[in-house]
């Protein structure tokens, strides 16, 4: 039988010793107890799971107001942690690369393979290669964090092995690249925390290192149509259809590469694509409808609609080769894939689609639109204008 009652000074010097020891139950804090040993002896105990207890002191050293607030924190702390703090955070669990390389295991186990690699790629060149990612978690510090956000800006980082589409000299990034590593630095490491690598007190380390101010700077980099043509001319065959796609629908670099046969709508003259964690469908220009028709011949609807040498296309598998294009076709620095839809959007909005509709085609938000691309309408208003004679 469960003996409760509420719990005061009295109740507890009322408590008297049996010859086996028993507990009596708090009901103001339910989960708290006295245990009355047969010797005398009472201690306060809060319980949080079925087998799972811990002692909070002896009466009288412990009061009962000081054993209900000792219960009532280590229950919130239960709550929001899955346990008491104590028991939760072990002293010691891994290292920064330690915890980058799990929380690609845990974006690979949820099916997000894009964000993934992505992950994986940045984690290889910023953090395994650099000091940062041998630093143990419990030992980790702000000043770490901030040291490692300079280095990588600068380009301060050891040589890699040579990967494909990746150079293995390490090169400064921009403010806005560098923000994006800090970005998936941070939710690798709240990873950790969730997962109680690490203490959650620990967190503000890395929070407090705030992004770098000033990144978010238009796309300037525009190929005109005789350049376009020159970049798709010096690619190979697969690549210089995945480019197609791109110049045709201003659609992302991985839509194409995640497209399936079945996507293809020929009757609608549609394609759908379901990459960003949303699908849309957009409908095509005669020459993209042409591109999509040659490309579907004789394939089944489960294949690949763009294929790298008959295999699928994977994330940043056309990095090394667009800037070969480009080299070649003597373009000038930083083209990349997404160099192109870029072109698009720009020649969309010149040539007068509104600005809502690019958004919707581009599958993206309307206010990314006007903050990238806003001049561009000013531009063209100010030349309307000055045809207008209003007086």
């Amino acid at each position: 039988m469960k003996l409760s009652k509420k719990l005061s000074p009295a109740a507890v010097e009322a408590a008297k010793p049996e010859a086996d020891p028993y507990r009596v139950w708090d009901t103001v804090v339910p989960q708290l107890h006295l245990r009355v040993q047969p010797s005398g002896i009472k201690s306060w105990n809060v319980q949080w799971s079925r087998s799972s207890s811990k002692s909070l002191g002896k009466w009288p050293g412990v009061t009962v107001e000081s054993a209900r607030t000792k219960a009532r924190t280590i229950l919130a702390e239960t709550d929001q942690h899955g346990a008491p703090l104590a028991v939760a955070t072990p002293k010691d669990r891994g290292t920064v690369s330690d915890a980058c390389r799990e929380y690609v295991a845990a974006l690979r186990k949820d099916g997000r393979e894009s964000a993934a690699v992505d992950a994986e790629r940045r984690f290889d060149r910023t953090v395994h290669a650099d000091k940062l990612g041998r630093i143990k978690l419990a030992n980790l510090h702000e000043d770490d964090v901030t040291a490692w956000r300079d280095r990588i800006e600068a380009g301060d980082l050891p040589d890699l092995p040579v990967k494909k589409g990746r150079p293995p000299k390490a090169k400064p990034l921009s403010k806005s690249s560098v923000n994006r590593v800090r970005t998936m630095l941070v939710a690798a490491l709240n990873h950790a925390v969730t997962r109680r690598k690490v203490s959650p007190e620990r967190a503000i380390e890395w929070t407090t290192v705030k992004p770098l101010k000033g990144s978010t700077r238009r796309r300037e980099l525009y190929l005109d149509r005789a350049q376009r043509r020159a970049l798709l001319a010096h690619a190979g065959d697969d690549l210089r259809d995945l480019m197609t796609c791109i110049a045709l629908t201003g659609c992302r670099p991985g839509d194409p590469a995640a497209m399936l046969r079945k996507d293809y709508d020929a009757r609608h003259g549609t394609a759908t694509f379901r990459t960003k964690g949303h699908t849309r469908t957009v409908p095509l220009s005669p020459d993209a409808r042409a591109l999509f028709k040659r490309m579907a011949c004789g394939k089944l609807p489960t294949a690949p609609m763009f294929t790298n040498a008959g295999k699928p296309w994977r994330p940043y598998d056309w990095a090394a080769p667009v800037r070969a294009a480009a080299e070649a076709a003597e373009l000038p620095p930083g083209v990349v894939l997404y160099t192109l839809r870029h072109c698009w959007i720009t020649d969309a909005i010149v040539g007068g689609m509104d600005l809502l509709t690019v958004a919707k085609l581009a599958g993206t938000s309307l206010a990314m639109i006007e903050k990238h691309y806003g001049h561009l309408v000013q531009g063209a208003a100010r030349d309307k204008l000055a045809e207008v004679s209003f007086l």
